[in-house]
């Protein structure tokens, strides 16, 4: 007699088991895997960063000083007048070490005349020309792989800027009068106002951080925009100069149902200029661009300090040539501008002695409701006078003798 032979086989319950646990290991395991990709990005971005740290050291170990952060050329005009001839002194210090980060070809295309695509001279023009090749050109050197920027309106992009200190003054123009020439008036101000590692238009050397190098961030890290009104990568363009005497005024305008990002009507600087995104030119020294403070923490709102220069201070060394100034959104006259990143909880800074360290948002800033050092301050405003903003502000400082008595 014929007999079948039964073969085992899953139940449909059991199917429908197996097909779950599955899915809950996949479940498990993607947030793993995201975080692991996440932590890798993070540690090449740190690693671009200590390379950038090296290529300032060796300029340094080269030319006796650190480059100039708003370099270049200039025939007789105003530093936010656009050309082709010149680049109007508006050139970062990422431009300096080009041949110190492994960009020896692209400097030697910037640092002489050049016929590809149009008549350039040398050191290019102005860096928002998008014809001039070098200008937008993207180098992955200067870019952190976690920010997913890409693409016009922004021409080579950069998620590393340059420390100009705890205030927002002068912060475009240094020691430099707005046609670019320098005055004593403005000179005295500078050497005030401008007390980060990087001084616009000005040289600076490693003896000049008499905090001492370990004490003193160089750069930070920042997220570049996105068009979506984020508030660290689109400067707030409704505050007033009231905010030199109260930081937190940067900090209005908000949408209250997404709190990180600026209300409809509130006025920012890419609505208004789409070339002026965070870190959307790296060539460029304009504080959008590849600059920040340590005014308010890490990954904190940012934004235009003032409506001009007339009302930075009980007086006006800046207008004395008698155009005035361009205003708010001509190029941005100053900013409050904290460094960012797409990490989470904070961000990398470069130290002046090269280490690269990651802040937190959470570092003490001191208060939040306290006013600049300047020029024409008084009180705890009064020039020379110690960071109003605690430890972070300390850090962005180069010679104003605070102690760092904590770790960060």
């Amino acid at each position: 007699m014929l007999k079948l032979k039964l073969k085992a086989a899953f139940t449909l319950v059991e199917l429908l088991v197996v097909i779950a646990i599955i899915g809950v290991l996949v479940g498990l395991l993607l947030p793993a895997v995201q975080a692991a990709r996440e932590a890798a990005r993070r540690m090449s971005c740190s690693n671009n960063f200590k390379q950038i740290g090296l290529g300032v050291h060796n300029y340094h170990a080269a030319y006796n000083q650190l480059p100039v952060h708003g370099a270049g050329t200039n025939v007789g005009a105003h530093w936010w007048t656009n050309s082709t001839t010149v680049n109007r002194m508006r050139l970062s210090m990422l431009v300096g070490i080009l041949p110190f980060v492994e960009q020896q070809a692209i400097w030697e295309q910037i640092s002489n005349p050049s016929n590809s695509g149009g008549t350039w001279p040398a050191m290019g023009p102005t860096p928002q020309d998008i014809n001039y090749s070098p200008w937008a050109t993207q180098l992955p050197s200067f870019r952190c792989p976690s920010d997913p920027g890409n693409g016009l309106p922004s021409l080579g992009r950069t998620n590393y800027a340059a420390c100009l200190g705890d205030s927002a003054l002068n912060t475009t123009d240094g020691p430099m009068r707005n046609d670019l020439k320098v005055m004593s008036e403005t000179s005295q101000a500078s050497r005030v106002n401008n007390r980060g590692v990087f001084i616009p238009h000005a040289q600076t050397a490693f003896r000049d951080i008499l905090d001492g190098t370990a004490n003193t961030i160089m750069m930070g890290e920042i997220a570049t925009d996105l068009g979506d009104q984020d508030v660290r990568t689109s400067l707030n363009r409704s505050t007033t100069a009231t905010v030199l005497g109260n930081v937190s005024l940067c900090k209005t305008g908000f949408d209250p149902n997404r709190p990180l990002f600026w209300a409809s009507t509130t006025a920012n600087l890419a609505t208004v200029s789409s070339s002026q995104g965070r870190g959307f030119r790296w060539a460029s020294s304009l504080v959008p661009q590849s600059c920040m403070t340590t005014i308010t923490p890490p990954n904190s709102a940012t934004c235009e300090a003032g409506t001009g220069r007339s009302s930075m201070s009980t007086t006006t060394p800046w207008t004395n040539d008698g155009t005035g100034y361009p205003g708010v959104g001509a190029g941005l006259n100053y900013g409050i501008v904290a460094p960012s990143s797409r990490h989470q909880g904070g961000c990398h800074v470069l130290m002046s002695d090269g280490a690269v360290k990651f802040v937190t948002d959470s570092i003490e800033a001191g208060s939040q409701n306290a006013g600049m050092v300047t020029w024409a301050g008084t009180g705890a405003q009064a020039p020379g006078s110690m960071s109003p903003f605690g430890l972070w502000g300390s850090l962005g400082t180069r010679a104003s003798k605070e102690v760092i008595s904590s770790d960060f």
